[in-house]
């Protein structure tokens, strides 16, 4: 019995480290809130240039979230039913879904550049037509999608394969068509993995910095995102940004709480 309990209870080592890797996590973010210039706060959320980066984010977020339903609900019914023996294996699709999730996002901003610059591999033939998206709000929101469709792809993925295929199968003997199951039966089945999905893909475009600011600059009112303002603020107006940094955590904690750990494959709810 008591080889049991010791076996189940984390060392002296293991306590030590794992307190200075939560203090490395959570300390960060204390600092954040201690140091919030709260007295000034709200002159400082109401002025002019917080408020339009605000509005930006917030509109752009919004847009990419819907860009990745569309995209990312069929792309993760393809990679639930993708097969290891398919025309594209279920290995190399989870990989091609994976890289915008661990590559830099600086270099997603430069990829999108190659591909939609005015000399990318697309982008050539779109600026002959008169269509130019680096250095827009468009490109705000591509790069956004770039970055946040990974989210939502596991997390309706993961949906998908947990939910219960019998109602499927009962649709489909009674005659429906595969667009009336999967709108009638596959999806109410699914929608907390979407929404979840969704949640997560909104906040991570909203967090967007990186790719954003490469691909799409940082023009007042037309790409200057949240992350880019408190960014640009840090050296001129410290608590300008501080004040933006702490809208980003507050969005950050409600998501969190919203979510309550669905998110976490496994996780007991």
């Amino acid at each position: 019995m008591r080889a049991s309990a010791s076996r189940r209870r984390p060392g002296a080592a293991v306590l030590v480290l794992a307190g200075v890797g939560l203090a490395l996590l959570v300390l960060p973010l204390v600092a954040l809130v201690v140091r919030a210039p709260w007295g000034e706060l709200p002159a400082l959320l109401a002025s002019e240039a917080v408020l339009q980066a605000l509005a930006l984010s917030l509109g752009t977020a919004a847009v990419s979230t819907v860009a990745c339903l569309v995209l990312g609900i069929p792309l993760a019914v393809l990679l639930a039913h993708a097969e290891h023996g398919a025309a594209v294996p279920r290995r190399l699709l989870r990989a091609a879904i994976t890289i915008p999730m661990v590559l830099p996002p600086v270099i997603g901003g430069i990829a999108l550049l190659l591909l939609l610059g005015r000399r990318g591999l697309l982008g050539q033939w779109l600026a002959e037509v008169g269509i130019a998206l680096p250095f827009t709000t468009p490109a705000v929101v591509i790069a956004q999608t770039f970055v946040a469709m990974p989210f939502l792809v596991f997390a309706v993925e993961g949906a998908l394969r947990s939910a219960d295929r019998r109602s499927e199968a009962a649709a489909d003997s009674l005659g429906a068509s595969r667009a009336q199951v999967f709108r009638l039966v596959t999806l109410p089945l699914v929608a907390p993995g979407v929404a979840a999905g969704a949640v997560l893909c909104f906040t991570r475009a909203l967090g967007e910095f990186g790719a954003t600011i490469t691909f799409a600059g940082s023009f007042p009112g037309v790409t200057r995102t949240l992350p880019i303002a408190s960014y640009l603020a840090m050296n001129s107006d410290p608590d300008t940004a501080i004040a933006l940094a702490l809208v980003l955590l507050a969005v950050s904690l409600v998501v969190l709480l919203a979510l309550r750990d669905r998110w976490l494959p496994g996780v007991a709810r």
